[in-house]
């Protein structure tokens, strides 16, 4: 189901203090980015923020769980944000930043993996 217009205000809103977040309509949900990095997407109304092993517990802690784009599809690093951060706009945003650093530190490496492949001495 399409995302409305009116919610998706709402999210950026609560996201404003983040700075510059953008959102771009895909595959019937949201993807969420900042300075060209996905951190989060919305999907069914559901709020997700990207994981890792720095933060996935406090996700499962709550019993938030992962997002599966279908039954059969694999779980993705994002997880369900609590409706309680959803409404809170400075904790709903320091769990974002969280997100936006996993996304820019994913971001390094996959940038610095590809630049020894391309150079002669990291065939």
């Amino acid at each position: 189901m399409p995302i409305s217009d009116s919610y998706l205000a709402y999210v950026l809103d609560q996201l404003s203090s983040l700075g510059d977040v953008t959102a771009k309509r895909m595959f019937g949900g949201v993807g969420l980015f900042r300075d060209g990095l996905m951190f989060g997407l919305i999907a069914d109304y559901v709020l997700y923020l990207q994981v890792d092993d720095s933060n996935r517990g406090t996700y499962q802690a709550v019993g938030m769980r992962p997002f599966r784009p279908g039954e059969k599809s694999p779980v993705m690093p994002y997880y369900q944000v609590p409706v309680g951060v959803m409404e809170d706009k400075e904790t709903l945003v320091t769990w974002a930043q969280k997100s936006l650093f996993i996304a820019t530190e994913k971001a390094k490496k996959k940038r610095k993996t590809s630049a020894s492949r391309r150079s002669p001495g990291g065939q």
